[in-house]
């Protein structure tokens, strides 16, 4: 059963830009160091050849795996959601911590583009599961192993 996975349009281009790149560049550099290490003679105890195909292997592993996140992709352009102001995929997100007081901004995308360095945190999170539906002005409580946080909305953007 094929399910598709929701991802916004920038995901969808910075995965686009990967396989490009472990196409175009990884792939070709691989082969060549294969070449090389063959070259060398004996490949049974030739650690060079056998790092290269192990890299190889997990390139090729890449390659497909995003070949397949791309092809199930629903991919969502957030500027034209129009979700009355409410908290969706895609949205971004204004919240301020009522114990601390401090500001955070969050965009809600698929599970694949989650980077919280980023502020890109998965549709999956409790995070995210709590700010879901939600408007600004709302208070939404994040369920967590080390308890329960309070996050002010104070922003919903479509961008």
């Amino acid at each position: 059963m094929i399910t598709t996975v929701p991802m916004t349009e920038k995901g969808a281009a910075r995965l686009r830009d990967e396989l490009h790149d472990l196409k175009s560049n990884v792939r070709p550099r691989i082969t060549q160091a294969i070449a090389e290490a063959r070259a060398h003679g004996d490949l049974k105890e030739n650690a060079e050849y056998h790092a290269a195909k192990e890299q190889q292997s997990f390139n090729e592993g890449r390659i497909q795996e995003i070949e397949n996140l791309l092809s199930n992709a629903q991919i969502i352009d957030v500027t034209k959601v129009n979700a009355n102001g409410r908290i969706v995929f895609g949205a971004t997100v204004d919240l301020v911590n009522e114990e601390t007081g401090e500001n955070v901004r969050y965009q809600i995308v698929g599970d694949m583009e989650a980077d919280i360095r980023q502020g890109l945190i998965a549709i999956s999170s409790p995070i995210a599961r709590a700010l879901i539906g939600k408007e600004e002005g709302d208070i939404a409580v994040v369920k967590a192993p080390a308890g329960d946080t309070e996050y002010e909305i104070v922003g919903v953007h479509y961008i």
